[in-house]
């Protein structure tokens, strides 16, 4: 099934790294959310278990909408007795972009017409109207003259919790303050034993958010409607079993709970957010005073309390006298977490980021966040000296821990004598932590980290605390901040689904191979631009480069072109059917300076263009370098791709292209392949895979497989 869950502005990749660990797969990640795929479990367990989505729909489909009386023929032909009771109810809710009908609340009563016609006409009664709680809510995006209609599975905004009693001036949404605590960091300070304070708490919403996070707690147990309890496709044997799941799991989680507390100097502020954290059921794990902002709150600790996490969302000021007021209220902040907290992380979320200059600690990096229609800033300061020991490891984080320190000092030893400056240095190696750690040094040291997911096997609990254990352990053996760190979930993936954006931050850092020099990304997509397992096949390829053509096949970020320019091509051609990677890879070449018409870019379906060069029997190249997806989309091969069974055809029309004594590099990473040789007796085949398996990835042998193919 396909869904789509919407998010706050500039929350949109912590929810797609969110979705993904809730299950979801094939993300689409945008400014307004993220499209994915799944089961109805998956959309079930996301309305339950997400802390930043706004909504979870389900689209029904796409109808043409020029008119609103196009929209209403079309909305009425749609089998809404599928979906919804005669006698039960329904709302809709419009969003829309540029589109032909422009009256957005007349489509929405053309949509409430026509579905109602279609029950009278066909049932002799009508729904009603309830845009309170209806039993069916209906949303209707308007995009140019196409309208998008959904169920609303969350039925309203999943920010409502059902645990705010009463508010203050200016509350932070849920899902926001949820936000702000997974881009600080809160979830791994957590796992160590580290505490949460907020010295302005307001009603107290971080420290509610905080605790659900720190307790394994799904936001949604405390709601008491979703719009998908009264929709007739209902299943409501799954939703108990989740919902009996995620109560077993708050028991669990509640055992363990780090320390939580809060002081605001309002005393309405405080009596707010007490009766919130007991409407949470959360009061004896979090403890809220009244106290002004003042030298003296380490001595309001328990005395066994971990370094952790300061969050705060302090006034903005409107007024020239309000903030000169405030920014003694700022310096004051800064000061108390210099002066009595040290080794704490400070994360002050602000919609007047010139008052943040009156802090006296260091910026580490800064969001940018909405908090309603204010531009606020989510900004994070590093720690101030040390406070003490470490908290002590489980039996099972420091296994890992002693792993990481293995490896590193067996590979740092190989990496200073082959110029190696990014590799793996961890590949799961203990199967209860089943993680991918690669190193990148560029102007600092980047560490991206991906989770395999787990089989459903494994306890989702122990799953997430091992995780939390992990991301928690990782910048401490590395010495490094958490900004430094980056984490994905990786699983099976289909098609080019591991090229697929994950987000938009378009945030680059430039890092060496050998004798080049090449753009990363930790954030927007699964991987990073570079596939470090593929070194050593770079390095042949540039060895055997000079004063020969270069053509790289499914070039991805053109890597492979690169080392090919280096090594002294006298041509490349690089192919990818993706335009931002065709992109990517044009900057990577002129990063070294290729900048000349010798060096060609072709946006293409590869098998197309084969196909296409292969029938024309004109160009020759002298090198060609090929890693094809395990699956791919192409109108050739009977619509889809499939490297196993179309690999003979692939590699007999690139020998076609392959000049008297050139060499072609086939490469895939699907485990199960098999080369049929007998197939491609008429060529001199060489499986290089064991050579070109660089010392990072001998743990995992079959992380792909390589052949070197002469004509005879």
């Amino acid at each position: 099934m396909k869904f789509f869950a919407s998010a706050p502005r500039g929350l949109t990749h912590a929810l797609a790294d969110e979705l993904r660990r809730l299950g979801a797969e094939k993300l689409q990640s945008g400014g307004a959310g993220a499209h994915f795929e799944g089961t109805l479990e998956t959309g079930y367990r996301i309305c339950l278990w997400s802390r930043i989505a706004n909504r979870v729909l389900l689209p029904l489909t796409t109808v043409p909408a020029p008119t609103p009386e196009r929209l209403y023929d079309e909305v009425k032909g749609i089998r809404w007795e599928r979906h919804l009771h005669s006698s039960g109810s329904l709302a809709i809710d419009v969003t829309s972009t540029e589109a032909a009908i422009g009256h957005s609340q007349y489509a929405a009563l053309k949509t409430k017409d026509a579905i109602i016609d279609r029950f009278r006409e066909q049932f002799g009664e009508r729904p009603s109207i309830d845009k309170e709680i209806p039993d069916l809510r209906i949303h209707l995006h308007l995009r140019g003259d196409q309208a998008r209609l959904s169920i609303d599975l969350s039925g309203g905004s999943l920010h409502r919790r059902g645990y705010r009693a009463v508010g203050v001036a200016a509350p932070l949404k849920e899902n926001l303050a949820a936000g702000i605590l997974q881009l600080a960091g809160w979830p791994a300070v957590a796992a160590r034993g580290g505490a949460l304070i907020d010295p302005m708490c307001g009603s107290g919403t971080l420290l509610i958010e905080g605790a659900l996070m720190a307790a394994d707690i799904a936001p949604g147990l405390y709601r008491e409607h979703f719009g998908l309890l009264y929709w007739r496709r209902h299943d409501r044997e799954l939703w108990h079993t989740l919902v009996e799941e995620a109560k077993q799991r708050r028991t669990q989680g509640l055992n363990d709970m780090p320390p939580i507390l809060g002081w605001d100097q309002d005393g309405a502020a405080v009596e707010a957010a007490r009766d919130n954290v007991d409407q949470a059921g959360l009061s004896d794990y979090i403890v809220i005073d009244r106290r002004a902002l003042a030298p003296g709150i380490a001595a309001q600790l328990p005395l066994d309390t971990q370094p952790g996490l300061v969050a705060v969302n302090p006034p903005y000021g409107e007024r020239i006298g309000e903030i000169n007021a405030l920014r003694d209220d700022y310096a004051r902040l800064g000061e108390v977490v210099r002066d009595e907290l040290p080794g704490w992380r400070l994360a002050l979320f602000t919609g007047n980021p010139d008052l943040a200059g009156y802090l006296p600690l260091r910026q580490e990096r800064s969001a940018a966040l909405m908090n309603g229609p204010i531009e606020c800033q989510l900004i994070s300061y590093a720690p101030v000296g040390v406070a003490g020991e470490a908290p002590a490891l489980s039996h099972g984080a420091e296994s890992f821990a002693n792993r990481l320190r293995k490896n590193l000092k067996q590979l740092s030893r190989w990496t200073r004598r082959n110029g190696v400056d990014c590799y793996r240095l961890y590949d799961a190696d203990l199967p209860e932590y089943a993680l991918a750690v690669d190193l990148y040094h560029g102007e600092r040291l980047w560490v991206h980290v991906q989770e395999y997911h787990a089989p459903k096997s494994i306890d989702p609990a122990k799953a997430q605390q091992r995780l939390r254990e992990a991301l928690g352990v990782i910048p401490q053996v590395l010495d490094i901040v958490p900004a430094q760190l980056f984490f994905k979930v990786r699983q099976q993936q289909k098609g080019r689904a591991q090229y697929e954006k994950l987000g938009e931050r378009k945030s680059f850092h430039e890092v060496r191979e050998g004798n080049c020099r090449l753009l990363v990304n930790f954030t927007d997509y699964l991987d990073t631009g570079l596939f470090l397992d593929h070194r050593i096949t770079r390095e042949m390829i540039e060895q055997e480069a000079a004063g020969k053509r270069f053509l790289n096949l499914f070039a991805y970020t053109g890597s492979a072109s690169v080392h090919a320019a280096v090594g002294g091509a006298v041509a490349t051609t690089t192919i990818d059917m993706s335009n931002t990677y065709l992109g990517w890879a044009r900057e990577n070449m002129t990063l070294n300076g290729f900048t000349g018409r010798e060096h060609e870019f072709i946006q293409a379906d590869c098998t197309e263009w084969l196909h296409d060069e292969a029938a024309c029997g004109q160009l020759k190249y002298d090198l060609i370098f090929i890693d094809p997806p395990t699956f791919s989309n192409s109108k050739r091969m009977e619509n889809i791709f499939d490297i196993q069974r179309d690999h003979v055809w692939m590699i007999r029309q690139a020998m076609q292209l392959l000049a008297p004594g050139g060499v072609l590099y086939f490469s895939n990473n699907y485990r199960r392949f098999k080369l049929d040789e007998e197939a491609l007796a008429e060529f001199a085949v060489e499986d290089i895979s064991r050579k070109t398996i660089p010392e990072d990835f001998k743990r995992n042998a079959r992380i792909h497989q390589c052949w070197r193919i002469l004509a005879h």
